[in-house]
């Protein structure tokens, strides 16, 4: 652990507060495997099962979803009981998984999707957002898993349509992109995949899936008569579709939840008579180490400003647990960049999206600033409103106003989103941008996430990030220098299209791309520059850097401001509006 991060992460933390948070937090890791397949609580009705009877209600063959949002609302008691089942039995077996969200551990954290990677338990698996999967997606690479991708909002919509008897829908997400039949290989990824769940209708695709019959998911709290509440969770995701679509098509519903409370009628937010069963698990989690027993209030709907309080402990809480990096002085100079192009181009008002990486930064620069008072941040995940939680608990949001389903809040962006904030690991010539594919294996890959929803959605896209990929940069009397150089993320072609800046162009987006060097506007003739980074040349360090051709005006590009590079004196308004 980086100490002197640690040091800077404490100041204005409230020390009390902040050691039981981190004692609370290696408990929960010594602890983390911990779990108890049998328990029923005294005293229920029937519908209170074990986790093992749980795991004894998914037939061979089933159509499932399982929710959860990286760490928030993580279905680990699930995982553990159908891994149980089929390592003593072989059942259930063969099962497709339908999951919108990223779900796995990267191979480190127990109690994820992960847990069902034994060959044969999952035989498809549907997913908006699978790199945490690693397991999973090796799976794949055997030809062991038939492993299929869409994105985030479309599957949300899709799951919300399965709930209305509706088995189909057509759009224009997608369009031009390696999920576009005409172009890629729609939804398919692994090269064993089977089935298509996309096709080209007229000048739209048309998108579906497999009939869903189990779904499965946490909620914060039930009654002793079976009804279910969401008091108190940290997103509610597809919970309400996923079980009227289950119910619907015929299938059964099984929540899982941390306690039993009275009874409170204005709450209820899914009725006893839609649930087949509850598993009491006092072990869930509300987000990534913290118990919904002993949940975190900061997560939850509070209609108050954002506590300051609770930012500052995030911030130390991602730096103990090393999930969000320090990415270095050059980095906030991006983000200093980024928030002056994004108040510069958006209205006071605006509902925005910030994606995770660098865009966490720029959340940051906003709510220090205080501007994020004038605008809605809000999260694919359904936070509306507060700021957006960083590392691990990225979906979430500290102080939300309100939550909304995964349906709701991309209809939302359908209808209003402004502006979004996302990062690239590739761009090329043409302006289009790669974030799912990062090489031939299974492995490598990405999925779109909610990132071609919001690209679709957003009048204004800013992508930020750094220049090259491992390169060191040098900061000194105000100037950069690229001092090694890295790997190209400008390059000619994109391995992959996710986003498609002709599209875009014809939609009459404003696109933005914030770099290590400069800023560049995509125009019909390509990536024109519009801001120069002091101490970069433009001939050496960008015409020939080898990647990607840009447009460079015959004018003298303007330079980035001095206290965006050194910080001293940097502000934000906004200006025009």
């Amino acid at each position: 652990m980086d100490i002197v991060r640690s040091m800077r992460a404490l100041k204005g933390v409230n020390i009390l507060k902040m050691s039981k948070t981190i004692a609370g937090l290696l408990y929960f890791r010594l602890t983390w495997t911990r779990r108890d397949l049998d328990y029923v609580p005294a005293g229920m009705g029937p519908k209170f099962i074990s986790a093992r009877e749980a795991a004894g209600m998914i037939p061979d063959g089933a159509t499932l979803t399982i929710g959860g949002f990286t760490s928030i609302g993580r279905a680990s008691i699930f995982y553990w009981a159908l891994r149980d089942a089929f390592d003593k039995s072989g059942h259930p077996c063969n099962l497709t998984v339908i999951g919108a969200c990223p779900q796995g551990g990267c191979g480190m954290v127990p109690g994820t999707i992960e847990e069902l990677c034994a060959p044969g338990i999952i035989t498809r698996y549907i997913v908006g957002h699978g790199e945490t999967a690693k397991a999973l997606l090796q799976l794949a690479d055997e030809g062991k898993l038939e492993l299929h991708t869409m994105s985030q909002g479309i599957m949300a919509f899709l799951i919300e349509a399965q709930a209305k008897g509706i088995s189909a829908i057509e759009s224009s997400i997608g369009l031009g992109t390696f999920l576009d039949p005409a172009v890629g290989r729609g939804s398919a990824v692994s090269s064993g995949a089977r089935d298509n769940f996309i096709r080209v209708k007229g000048e739209k695709l048309e998108y579906h899936l497999p009939v869903i019959d189990r779904a499965l998911f946490l909620a914060p709290y039930a009654d002793s008569e079976g009804n279910i509440y969401f008091t108190d969770a940290a997103l509610i995701l597809d919970y309400k579709d996923a079980a009227a679509a289950a119910r619907r098509n015929g299938g059964k519903v099984i929540i899982s939840v941390s306690r039993v409370i009275p009874r409170d009628i204005s709450r209820i937010a899914i009725p006893a008579d839609k649930v087949d069963a509850i598993v009491v698990n006092q072990r869930n989690e509300q987000a990534g180490g913290f118990l919904q027993v002993k949940c975190q209030p900061y997560f939850s709907v509070c209609s108050s400003g954002v506590d300051d309080e609770a930012v500052k402990l995030m911030k130390i809480v991602n730096t103990f647990i090393e999930v969000t990096p320090y990415r270095g002085k050059v980095v906030d100079i991006i983000a200093r960049l980024c928030a002056e192009t994004f108040v510069k181009n958006t209205k006071p008002g605006a509902i925005v999206n910030i994606g995770i990486g660098i865009g966490e930064e720029v959340a940051r620069i906003l709510y220090e600033s205080g501007l994020y008072k004038k605008i809605i941040f809000t999260t694919e995940g359904g936070a509306y409103g507060g700021l957006p939680a960083a590392g691990v608990y990225f979906g979430a949001a500290i102080n939300p106003q309100r939550l909304l389903n995964t349906a709701e809040m991309f209809h939302l962006y359908e209808e209003k989103l402004e502006t979004s904030v996302l990062g690239f690991p590739q761009v090329d010539s043409s302006g289009n941008v790669n974030v799912s594919h990062r090489g031939s294996k299974m492995i490598n890959f990405v999925d779109p996430g909610g990132f071609t929803d919001i690209v679709e959605y957003a009048k204004t896209i800013i992508f930020v990030g750094n220049w090259m990929d491992k390169a060191h940069y040098e900061l000194k009397n105000g100037r950069v220098s690229i001092r090694k150089p890295g790997k190209l993320k400008f390059i000619d072609k994109v391995d992959q299209v996710t986003f498609n800046a002709q599209k875009a162009l014809k939609a009459g987006k404003r696109v933005f791309y914030v770099t290590t060097v400069g800023v560049f506007i995509l125009t019909e003739g390509g990536l024109e520059l519009i801001r120069l980074m002091p101490g970069i040349d433009i001939q050496k360090d960008i015409v020939n850097a080898g990647g990607a051709r840009f447009i460079i005006p015959d004018h003298i590009v303007p330079g980035v401001a001095p206290e965006i590079v050194s910080g001293k004196g940097f502000s934000l308004k906004f200006e025009n509006y």
